[in-house]
């Protein structure tokens, strides 16, 4: 389970400050974060969202992604004083925002440079702490945060904008090709199937791919939150496995409890496909699109398997 922020340790908040101290008084971490010499250092709190900050920016841009851990949960990272410094030399900064990284904020604020762009996922989407975060999980989402990058790096660095501008087309017509077609492909043949997930990082693919989340939201959310699930919530899924009123579970291997497990071995007792997905790019290494595009595949020929579609 996810502790409440006010859990966490104060030596975390202790060198979180510190770091922000000693950054905000360094004047060469401001001359850092400021200069237009050399490419555009970009930190990113999350590595999907780094994978593509690095693609769209190129030999542009020098890209540090502080989530980079396949086996680690992003809800609950504790920064060190290297992310601090990290931070104070970022040009460029890009958080997701709605509350999935708070700790990012604190590092941003606790590293103030007006240098610095900053692009919160969560305020160009229009959403807040409380709404669904998982927005790389969002195809219409990734591709907004593709446009605004965009057009960040060409105000950052104007000399190079007709670069920038030849990147994202690449990236968009060609790169992410087989993840547009895969998009397009699950909704148009598996529109409307009912699918159940293990918590709510599904909900925005479901959305994206048209398919019908069955699985009730407040549970979803409370294993997204580290809470307890009701008894009704969880005797309405074991209905929905045993019954197979659903096609496909999706379970999300990097925030998995005892009731979700027990919903995964369910399932794959009574016959439903389990498809896993994860938090952050996995294997570690792995850019954006093959991570998703190898995700996509896995649940499309689940869902084949399944309607016989």
């Amino acid at each position: 389970m996810r502790p409440p922020l006010s859990r966490r340790t104060s030596a975390f908040l202790a060198a979180l400050l510190g770091v922000g101290a000693s950054a905000c008084s360094t004047a060469a971490s401001s001359d850092a974060a400021t200069s237009s010499d050399g490419p555009i250092r970009v930190v990113a709190a999350e590595n999907f969202w780094g994978s593509i900050a690095q693609q769209l920016g190129g030999s542009h841009v020098e890209v540090t992604s502080i989530i980079n851990n396949p086996n680690g949960d992003p809800h609950d990272y504790e920064p060190t004083a290297a992310d601090g410094r990290t931070v104070a030399g970022a040009r460029y900064a890009l958080v997701n925002g709605i509350g999935y990284d708070a700790w990012a904020d604190k590092l941003l604020a606790s590293n103030p440079d007006s240098g610095r762009t900053e692009l919160k996922v969560g305020d160009l989407v229009g959403l807040k702490p409380g709404d669904n975060p998982h927005r790389w999980y969002s195809p219409a989402d990734v591709h907004r945060v593709i446009e605004k990058v965009t057009a960040d790096y060409k105000e950052i660095d104007p000399d190079h904008a007709a670069y920038f501008d030849a990147r994202k087309k690449t990236f968009e017509d060609k790169t992410l090709a087989p993840y547009s077609e895969l998009v397009s492909s699950i909704k148009q043949t598996y529109g409307g199937t009912p699918i159940g997930a293990s918590e709510s990082i599904v909900t925005p693919l479901a959305d994206g791919l048209g398919l019908k989340m069955l699985t009730p939201a407040s549970f979803l959310e409370a294993i997204n939150d580290g809470t307890d699930p009701t008894a009704g919530d969880k005797a309405a899924i074991d209905r929905q496995i045993q019954e197979k009123k659903i096609k496909v579970y999706v379970y999300n291997s990097q925030n998995s409890t005892p009731d979700v497990q027990a919903q995964v071995k369910e399932a794959r007792a009574q016959g439903v496909p389990v498809v896993i997905v994860t938090e952050t790019l996995t294997p570690a290494g792995a850019s954006f699109q093959d991570w998703q595009v190898r995700q996509l595949r896995e649940l499309k020929q689940a869902l084949a398997r399944e309607t016989g579609k």
